[in-house]
């Protein structure tokens, strides 16, 4: 039967303690990402008051005009910190630059001084003191919320709980707050985000505040991605393919154009990708590896293969 919609868990099953509930919410959460690659995560952690405050924040800083924009662009920094301006990133395998523009925190690394110099620095927005602490607010409830899924994941592939938990601590994750602002003339190729793989381990992706949101199933079908506001979506990024041997998915998306009476409006999305810190190592699970499923990547870092794809789609 055709898959016509994304599946739904409940975070508090796998907190609840009853090992019944917990075993059901990692069989549901496994047998999704094998199938399709994308839950929505109810109970995550995200409460409605920080939400709605990040998505003021966020619609503020991106009402500024592009001179104070700008000033938060920082270059050879690869869009890793601040402001990324209108039409400088494409997707992988195309030349035309997505129509958005966007702000990104990273980790804030307070117990390991050599770590810490490793990373950018964030960039504080100046003229909205509170867009900073809005942004690393959402950052730590989603980071936490990511490691627990992280935590049922693993569980589903016959690994130890904690087998993600030092390579996640200060890992190099990034909250992205991105506008696409309204269509002013025929777009010809250019989509508000073209098909694509998220790069990292997992995403989660708040609710968006208008819809576009698009997944490609196994059988090739685009299905919409529809999630009550209060729910967060998450999907397995190229990381936790290639560290699975494929027996996870990372499900081609992608943010269509509306339709052409909505081309005056603006949406505002929020995806938190989860990141793993640059040394660990993806070479495939051996327990992933199969005569039916022989190994199809080669080894290498988090960080090597970060540096690859930020290259493959224009920002580095």
């Amino acid at each position: 039967m055709a898959l016509k919609s994304i599946p739904t868990v409940d975070l508090s099953e796998f907190r609840s303690g009853d090992s019944v509930r917990k075993n059901k919410f990692i069989k549901a959460l496994g047998q999704a990402y094998e199938e399709i690659g994308f839950v929505t995560v109810t109970n995550h952690g995200l409460s409605e008051a920080l939400r709605e405050n990040l998505y003021e924040q966020v619609q503020d800083y991106f009402a500024l005009n592009e001179e104070v924009k700008m000033k938060y662009h920082i270059e050879g920094l690869a869009g890793q910190r601040g402001y990324t301006p209108f039409g400088q990133e494409h997707a992988k395998g195309h030349n035309a630059g997505d129509l958005k523009e966007f702000f990104q925190f990273g980790q804030s690394v307070k117990d390991n001084a050599e770590l810490a110099e490793l990373y950018p620095k964030n960039v504080n927005v100046d003229e909205l003191p509170q867009f900073n602490p809005a942004g690393m607010q959402a950052y730590k409830t989603l980071e936490a919320a990511g490691g627990e899924l992280l935590q049922a994941i693993a569980l589903y592939l016959g690994l130890p709980e904690t087998y993600f938990e030092d390579k996640i601590n200060n890992g190099n994750s990034i909250l992205r707050a991105i506008h696409y602002p309204p269509i002013t003339s025929e777009p010809n190729d250019a989509v508000r985000a073209a098909e694509h793989e998220d790069i990292n381990l997992i995403t989660l992706l708040m609710g968006a505040s208008a819809e576009g949101l698009e997944v490609k199933t196994k059988a090739g079908d685009w299905i919409s991605v529809e999630a009550a506001e209060d729910a967060v979506v998450v999907n397995v990024g190229d990381m936790l393919q290639r560290l699975t041997n494929n027996v996870l998915r990372s499900t081609t998306h992608r943010v269509v154009n509306p339709p052409k009476e909505k081309w005056g409006t603006s949406r505002f999305s929020i995806p938190f990708f989860l990141h793993p810190v640059s040394e660990m190592d993806l070479t495939c699970l051996e327990s992933c590896v199969t005569d039916e499923n022989p190994k199809q990547y080669t080894d290498m870092t988090a960080g090597e293969y970060l540096d690859e794809r930020l290259r493959e789609i224009g920002l580095k």
